[in-house]
């Protein structure tokens, strides 16, 4: 009697839905967002950051290897206790470079983050207009195989509407 009871429920509530037209619309994230205006200089922004990084990078492991060299040609010809200062100093400073590499690939994803979050607030805009606009359901983005397959007569790939949404 339940089971009965509750297909009769679930009917009724299906009815309206199936009584309209479902419209569903799908796009990709990355080519829409890619196609912003200040998505290039964005980018730049960000890469620009990354060279900076990098370029430290190297400084510091340039010079740790030069007194890492240093360290191993003159090693045998060191006192006990000035070894052992200059091995603690060379895992020191090796320890402070995987620090700093740590920290400023945190740095990098934070400023990219930053850097991104109007465009993507603007693209997030853009999908909830165009979704009220055109009465879809649901908007769904198909990068990275979200969607492998979407009934054509039910969605419309609304890529296109939304990258002339943003520019």
């Amino acid at each position: 009697m339940k089971k009965y009871l509750l297909l009769l429920l679930v009917s009724f509530i299906m009815l309206p839905i199936s009584a309209q037209q479902i419209k569903i619309g799908y796009f990709s994230y990355d080519a829409v967002l890619k196609a912003a205006p200040d998505y290039l200089s964005a980018k730049a922004s960000i890469e620009n950051l990354k060279k900076q990084y990098d370029a430290e990078i190297q400084i510091a492991e340039k010079d740790f290897n030069e007194k890492y060299e240093n360290f191993i040609e003159n090693q045998n010809g060191m006192a006990s206790a000035i070894r052992e200062k200059r091995q603690s100093e060379l895992q020191s400073i090796l320890e402070r470079n995987i620090a700093f590499r740590q920290e400023s690939e945190r740095l990098l994803a934070k400023a990219e983050e930053e850097t991104m979050a109007p465009l993507r607030a603007k693209l997030d805009n853009a999908v909830k207009s165009l979704g009220s606009e055109k009465d879809y359901i649901v908007i769904l983005n198909t990068d990275n195989n979200a969607a492998p397959y979407i009934n054509p007569v039910l969605g419309e790939d609304v890529t296109e509407i939304l990258i002339s949404k943003i520019r």
